[in-house]
């Protein structure tokens, strides 16, 4: 079947047999080929769908033979576990001996990866930050990169490692971009746009077998947490459509920065589970919640949570998903109302564990267009650059006739690359 179907070499079929894989699944059909083109490619699929075992046969069949002077695959990952996790796939499939792995993340010391990479690697898969920082140091040539691969995309997002990556790709000269993620999203586009190629998108919506028996669910997708905020205020000064609901956050710092932005006609009608301060209006416990008329909405936050009996309440308030899907699945089973609805608040940085959920409970959630009448907040960055450059402006306004531009021979029109760097300092260059 993978001989027929996608050409690749008998060495590499005889692996992944030998491995279990009989039969190649959809992503690995539809990429494959695409990837042993040398195309740039974006893939949108969910976790287990083979999109690691499909970029890791594309890198072997692309490479061939070992024994070069530099790394001609970097490979980006999330984190140390998923480093081991590709250099483990990576063994059981590659029969070449010449072909050289080398992986690449935060350890105490930085010495034993440099002197890897100086012994000679064919594939390095590394962590972005790692990675950039060992480049800087000249432990890691990026002058002969074919293939430049981002994994798990999103994830590196939510933990913020957009600039190594973006500094490492604008590095390489050229090469092949291949990116694969659960979701794709308005920040990882900025984070991908610079580098890729007219890049071929292959997306995927494969969901679980069965659909979970869970309550109605809706999603808003939102651009910030402050935005949050206000559509949280705006949707529970409705109380007739909202009586009595639960609002999720994750922790207890978040919970009283909810509390304190609901406007002030609500805010007497909301109370925390154990709140942090005494101001703050609290319960103790969801069974006083459940017994005060006054109070219609409790804040809870997921840290503090424990086990929660949420039978007749009939609307579930997810201002943030929980770091475990398993959490948030729970309680939309096992409900003691006829009717109840569970409203989710997601950002792009969210959307990871709502493919995850989607794909559980096999079904897509319904996501809602935002109120009209919301008011949609800035991203803070957006206004600390705004500041900077208007600081800037003013700078110059007052340097006035104290300033003197720089003489034409003191002017520097141009950067050296980490290579021609090497070379001018005499050293080696790994």
């Amino acid at each position: 079947m993978w001989a027929d179907k996608l050409k690749l070499n008998k060495q590499l079929v005889r692996a992944v047999t030998e491995a279990g894989f009989f039969t190649p699944k959809e992503v690995q059909l539809k990429t494959l080929t695409r990837i042993i083109g040398g195309q740039d490619l974006i893939t949108v699929a969910p976790e287990g769908s083979g999109k690691t075992t499909a970029y890791i046969l594309g890198v072997l069949m692309r490479l061939k033979y070992g024994v070069e002077e530099a790394p001609r695959a970097l490979i980006l990952v999330p984190d140390k576990e998923k480093v081991l996790e590709v250099i483990s796939q990576i063994e059981v499939l590659n029969k070449n001996a010449s072909i050289r792995v080398v992986g690449l993340y935060t350890e105490p010391s930085m010495q034993p990866q440099l002197d890897a990479l100086a012994d000679g690697a064919d594939i390095v898969v590394a962590t972005p930050a790692r990675a950039r920082a060992i480049y800087l140091k000249l432990g890691l040539n990026l002058n002969k990169i074919m293939m430049f691969i981002v994994d798990d995309a999103s994830e590196i997002v939510r933990l913020g490692a957009q600039l190594p990556v973006a500094e490492l790709a604008n590095s390489i000269i050229k090469c092949q971009h291949l990116v694969f993620t659960e979701v794709m999203h308005g920040k990882l586009e900025q984070m991908i746009d610079p580098f890729m190629h007219m890049p071929a998108l292959v997306e995927f919506e494969e969901l679980g077998e069965t659909k979970a028996e869970i309550c109605t669910q809706t999603l808003y997708h939102i651009p910030n947490f402050r935005t949050k905020l206000n559509l949280l205020s705006l949707l529970l000064s409705d109380a007739e459509a909202y009586p009595k609901a639960v609002v999720f956050v994750n922790t207890r710092l978040n919970a009283e920065k909810a509390y304190n932005s609901l406007r002030v006609d609500i805010k007497g009608k909301v109370a925390i589970l154990n709140p942090m301060m005494f101001e703050s209006k609290g319960f103790k416990s969801i069974e006083e919640f459940k017994d005060q008329d006054e109070v219609r909405v409790l804040i809870i936050a997921t840290e503090l949570q424990g086990s929660l009996d949420l039978s007749d309440i009939p609307y579930l308030f997810h201002f943030e998903l929980p770091e475990e899907k398993e959490i948030f699945i729970n309680r939309m089973v096992n409900r003691g109302v006829e009717t109840v609805e569970s409203i989710t608040f997601a950002t792009d940085l969210e959307l990871d564990m709502v493919s995850k959920i989607e794909h559980t409970i096999g079904q897509k959630i319904p996501v809602n267009e935002l109120p009209d009448n919301l008011l949609i907040a800035k991203e803070q960055k957006d206004i600390k650059a705004k500041k900077q450059v208007a600081a800037a402006k003013n700078s110059e306004a007052e340097r006035g006739s104290a300033f003197h531009e720089k003489k034409a021979s003191n002017k520097k029109d141009y950067n050296y690359s980490a290579g021609t760097k090497a070379k001018m300092s005499n050293k080696k260059k790994h």
